[in-house]
């Protein structure tokens, strides 16, 4: 099978730890970009990808690339390819766009333009033409214009692939799986130490924790990928490499625990996690955290996404500050890290980060921080600061 490029789309700061997801799944020529790394594999490569990689969104294998600075150019650049190599006049498509440039203005446009440069194509040649699918297409193309640069590729993967196939239940604002993710590599998570996520709401973190320690390919649980239509799939192929890959997973020696104060939130991550065969790695208690302490011997990996001011009603000043007073007293030999979308509230936790981390919750600017939890007296020596101050 011959190597082609594919591009992994991210999250704005995860671009380097996919890299580095990729280069250890085996992938060549890997190069880092704004939110997308590009790498080189085979069609093998593509499934694999698509199943194991835990930051990215989407995998799109571009097809090529033109130049447009008008309608007609982008309609006859999009006509010249011959997309009966991809479906036929009886299968479904639809097209996704994004534009960033001075020539094009609205991405609805240039959808429906190269729709027009397909279905002529087809209509000439056959006298039919595929039909769109917004919902359920056998073939997802991705067009992306940067100034007058045209970039035709299919999408690969279909649905994000933070829609791991475990999630049914979720709270007012769940975090997303792909973010869940990042957040846990960058923090350091390897399934080393006991894991506790105390606000842990649909139980997100908890399941992602869990497949990292384990070793479990993040899709595992997920129903479809868009290459599952195309012509030249290999269910055979599909299989295989999906069997070695669970070959990988590896024991888990410590425990993963999820706290939450709200029975339903508690009941929902629990169905989650079953959802995702995960039970018996993870325990999750009603609990709140400020009334908690450790409950374990030797290091504690905390991650958590406390509730902002858009998504719950709390007094910000309050929370935050109860955080740090748990953190501080209750909670010596521990790392533990948040991310929050309200700057202001992170100087009410009472402790100095030793890590900050730019990173957007949805569209929400935020910080993933790192507060060290020292044994004995070196916490209240070093990492304790006046309420109030940064």
């Amino acid at each position: 099978m011959e190597n082609f490029k594919m591009i992994a789309k991210t999250f704005f700061g995860f671009e380097e730890i996919l890299a580095k997801e990729l280069t250890m799944l085996g992938a060549q020529d890997v190069e880092q970009g704004v939110r997308m790394v590009s790498f080189k594999g085979d069609k093998g490569f593509m499934y694999k990808a698509n199943l194991s990689l835990r930051t990215a969104l989407k995998i799109l294998k571009p097809i090529y690339f033109f130049k447009a600075r008008d309608e007609q150019s982008l309609y006859k650049g999009i006509r010249g390819t011959n997309w009966s190599k991809y479906i036929n006049a009886n299968q479904t498509f639809v097209i996704d766009a994004t534009v960033h440039s001075e020539y094009f203005n609205h991405s609805e446009f240039v959808s429906q333009k190269c729709k027009d440069a397909i279905v002529d194509q087809f209509r000439e040649r056959t006298g039919q033409r595929p039909s769109i699918d917004k919902a359920f297409p056998d073939l997802r193309i991705n067009i992306h214009i940067d100034k007058d640069q045209v970039s035709v590729a299919l999408d690969t993967s279909g649905n994000s692939l933070h829609q791991r196939g475990y999630r049914t239940a979720t709270n007012i604002a769940p975090i997303n799986e792909v973010l869940a993710a990042g957040i846990l590599l960058l923090s350091g998570w390897d399934g080393q130490t006991d894991f506790l996520d105390p606000m842990c709401g649909s139980g997100t973190f908890l399941a992602e924790a869990a497949m990292i320690a384990c070793n479990i390919p993040a899709n595992i649980n997920r129903k479809e990928f868009a290459f599952e239509k195309w012509n030249d799939w290999d269910n055979d192929l599909f299989d295989s490499i999906q069997e070695s890959l669970l070959k990988r997973v590896r024991e888990f020696h410590y425990t993963i625990k999820g706290y939450d104060k709200a029975p339903s939130a508690v009941q929902k991550a629990r169905d989650n996690i079953k959802n995702a065969n995960l039970d018996e790695y993870i325990k999750i208690e009603e609990q709140n955290f400020f009334d908690t302490e450790k409950t374990s011997e030797g290091k504690l990996h905390i991650v958590f996404n406390p509730p902002y001011d858009e998504r719950l009603d709390i007094h910000m000043e309050e929370f935050y500050k109860s955080i740090g007073d748990t953190l501080k007293k209750n909670y010596p030999g521990t790392n533990a890290w948040f991310i929050t979308a309200n700057l202001e509230a992170l100087k009410y936790v009472g402790l100095k980060p030793s890590r900050k981390i730019k990173l957007f919750n949805a569209s929400l600017e935020a910080r993933l921080v790192k507060y060290e939890m020292y044994e004995g007296s070196k916490r209240t020596k070093f990492q304790t600061v006046p309420d109030g101050a940064e």
